[in-house]
């Protein structure tokens, strides 16, 4: 089935396949810092508030730039920033279609507490906003994908911020558009026109249909595996979960030995050879001590001489994986209904 074009583009209208197999071109997005200026004040904290992929970005960015960050990063995905965010404070406010509640939400408190502001945003309230208010800005480019699928773009932007503002150096901002060409090379044996017993991705999608997935990374691709988990959600509109070693021998790791009975899921441990030896030993001893238990854990050991090559690769792969996923499991990968439908009914009065 998923080497029949017509099937494929039957059950993908919005190309969703094609859109992930041109993702490498955003990691060469240009990016402008609109409204540049800012007072010099000393930055001792950063928050970026977001939701999905924009949280997503920023999880990538906070595992990968965290030998370098000398101040403490936090993600707030809800309505309400942490009580510490004060004047020494730059919270990014980021979301591709610019009207997310809980990022307006949190956008408004930061201006309330006199922080440093800046936004990521593809257009809506908060680019008005931040354009009435000379705040500091990008405006992430107009492609037709759905948001999900601009999450390494929104990392090109959060990089260029984070720079801007003397927290990070411009070189990082350089090294994800270095990247590119090799993600570019990386993304052609996953695409639609390589048959299954050459396509990794398509390989990984049979291996899961009719199962819930289970993706487990150590503390350098647990954003990586936070990401097949939505991936799966939203493109194969499938249930599925996510934990990070060595947290999960602390609990989850008890929960297999016992209920439910049976268990039909498909367990993947997301491997990089840069984790800490003892994390890639808890993830092998775990397996063979968790046998007949659970089902086999198989792994995706990533690609890529650096850090940053490694997550993007894990993230393409993720969603090429998914939307084959969703169109075995007789799914539109595009469309997200569900999710347009509660916005709608929590934006009424």
């Amino acid at each position: 089935m998923l080497d029949d074009k017509n099937v494929l583009n039957q059950r993908d209208s919005e190309h969703t396949l094609e859109a992930t197999a041109h993702q490498f071109e955003q990691a060469q997005m240009p990016v402008e810092v609109l409204s540049p200026d800012h007072d010099g004040r000393e930055i001792t904290k950063v928050v970026v508030a977001g939701m999905g992929g924009s949280a997503l970005a920023a999880l990538l960015a906070k595992t990968w730039l965290d030998s370098e960050l000398a101040v403490p990063l936090e993600i707030v995905r809800s309505y309400t920033l942490p009580s510490y965010v004060d004047y020494n404070t730059l919270v990014i406010a980021s979301s591709c279609s610019g009207n997310t509640e809980e990022t307006l939400a949190c956008f408004e408190e930061a201006r309330k507490r006199f922080a440093q502001v800046a936004v990521i945003a593809g257009g809506g309230e908060l680019i008005k906003l931040a354009e009435a208010d000379t705040i500091a800005r990008v405006v992430l480019p107009k492609l037709s994908v759905q948001p999900r699928m601009l999450t390494i773009a929104q990392l090109r932007a959060l990089t260029a911020v984070l720079a801007h503002f003397g927290i990070v150096n411009y070189d990082r901002f350089g090294e994800i558009a270095e990247a590119a060409s090799w993600l570019a090379q990386e993304a052609q044996g996953w695409e639609s026109t390589v048959t299954t017993d050459k396509n990794y991705a398509k390989q990984i999608a049979l291996f899961t249909v009719g199962k819930t997935p289970v993706f487990y990374g150590g503390p350098l691709m647990k954003s990586a595996a936070y990401k097949w988990k939505i991936s799966w959600n939203e493109n194969a509109k499938n249930v599925a979960f996510w934990n990070e070693y060595p947290e999960f021998n602390h609990n989850e790791f008890v929960g297999w030995s016992s209920h439910p009975v049976e268990k039909p899921f498909a367990v993947f441990d997301i491997i990089s050879e840069r984790e800490h030896p003892q994390v890639l030993k808890r993830m092998e001893v775990s397996d063979r001590l968790l046998s007949g238990k659970r089902p086999k854990a198989q792994p995706i050991r990533v690609k890529g001489d650096t850090l940053l090559k490694q997550l993007l690769w894990a993230n393409i792969l993720a969603d090429f994986a998914s939307i084959y996923t969703g169109i075995l499991n007789n799914v539109d990968p595009g469309p997200v209904e569900l999710a347009n439908k509660l916005k709608k009914e929590l934006s009424q009065a």
